[in-house]
């Protein structure tokens, strides 16, 4: 088994989402034979970990899952770790979820290409 540091991306809407748009990027720990595993793994941890819940103000927050943006491969550490998180503003959530689906799409097709050609 080899690891891998994932970028999970998510988008955090409270109440009604009248505010600025909120995105938290997280580093997770991923543990898998090759990179087209790892990359489907952490798509798993991502659509898993989704959440919907009231804030102290009793107001509904979610948590929606977008995609995976990075990959690294790395040396043996903790399988699901969170290794780094990061909430940012963006003024366009759009552009923002296209440029992280762009990103998952072209992780997914290297990931798949070097499957592939390992095999």
């Amino acid at each position: 088994m080899k690891w891998y540091l994932a970028k999970i991306v998510y988008r955090i809407i409270c109440g009604d989402g009248g505010h600025t748009p909120q995105f938290d990027e997280q580093l997770r720990l991923v543990s898998a034979e090759d990179d087209l595993h790892a990359f489907q793994k952490a798509r798993l941890i991502g659509e898993r970990e989704q959440d919907s819940f009231l804030n102290s103000n009793s107001k509904p927050v979610q948590w929606q899952f977008i995609d995976v943006a990075e990959l690294h491969r790395l040396d043996s550490l903790i399988d699901g770790a969170e290794m780094y998180s990061r909430i940012c503003e963006e003024e366009d959530p759009d552009l923002y979820i296209r440029s992280t689906k762009l990103r998952a799409n072209h992780l997914f097709e290297n990931s798949m290409h070097r499957s592939i050609t390992l095999n």
